[in-house]
């Protein structure tokens, strides 16, 4: 794939599972800006989807896909068969410790490793000098940030704000699943968001009393089964700090939500300062 693009200048690369919408396409104009050529790939992949989880359904529309992608600036497309990406025979999988084992970890199994995997081996094919991934996926981030890191892949991550519908619903590809007054009611994650963020900039420190205030809103939507509200810190999300009070010098950056309505599983997250900022990772 890299020998494809030839010397072109800094490539800017932007894994995707398709079906794009406006969070995918402000990920590519970022790219667009910020580098001399930018590839889009789409691959639905199975390694990160559990038994249960919604592979089959998971939503597909390559056309529309490379309208989107070409309306915002990719310069190529790779959309590759599951068989390109896992040959017969292939056994290997890509495991970050630490970063990738509570909240989502927790709650599905195996997820990282099937992200880890698909990713590295997009970054070993395109070979970009910068990756973008949306801060939607806040642990996701983590985890490749840890990955690259860690196994000195030579490319800059850079983390983009979440895109959110005019109701502050986080864009999602799952949201198409949702009915008008479905998505409507789904706005309760990011409220919550926002009552932890007003508690904090209240004076609230306590990790217990912040997750209660999002929980308290929550808790007003009986159709949300909630997973996980939980506030983190800056680099490290590991179980035994989200069990108890946080000491004073763990900062406290983030607070996280993950919760199933209508049988859609959906995610959020914001700063607990909206005024901090967190740069891009080597």
């Amino acid at each position: 794939m890299r020998a494809a693009l030839g010397g072109q200048g800094v490539v800017g690369f932007v894994p995707t599972m398709g079906y794009l919408h406006e969070g995918h396409a402000t990920l590519i104009r970022q790219a667009r800006q910020a580098c001399d050529v930018v590839v889009l790939s789409i691959f639905v992949n199975p390694l990160q989807f559990g038994p249960k989880e919604d592979l089959a359904k998971y939503p597909r529309d390559l056309e529309r896909d490379l309208r989107v992608a070409a309306g915002a600036g990719v310069d190529a497309v790779f959309f590759p068969e599951v068989e390109t990406m896992y040959p017969p025979g292939f056994d290997t999988r890509v495991m970050v410790s630490g970063v990738s084992e509570p909240l989502d970890g927790a709650a599905r199994p195996g997820h990282f490793v099937g992200v880890a995997t698909v990713v590295l081996k997009l970054l070993n094919l395109v070979q970009p000098g910068r990756v973008f991934l949306g801060e939607k996926d806040w642990q996701q981030l983590a985890v490749l940030r840890r990955m690259v890191t860690d196994l000195n892949v030579p490319v800059e991550v850079v983390g983009v704000p979440t895109v959110r519908e005019t109701s502050g619903l986080a864009m999602s590809s799952r949201n198409s699943y949702l009915t008008a007054p479905q998505k409507e009611r789904a706005t309760v994650l990011h409220r919550a968001l926002r009552s932890v963020q007003a508690a904090y900039a209240g004076g609230e420190r306590r990790t217990l009393a912040l997750r209660q205030a999002g929980l308290d809103v929550l808790a007003q939507e009986p159709d949300a089964q909630v997973e996980y509200l939980e506030v983190v810190g800056a680099d490290l999300l590991s179980s035994d700090t989200l069990e108890r009070e946080r000491e004073d010098n763990d900062p406290m950056t983030r607070v996280l939500v993950a919760a199933r309505m209508y049988g859609v599983r959906l995610i959020d997250n914001l700063p607990l300062d909206p005024g901090a900022t967190i740069g891009a990772g080597a």
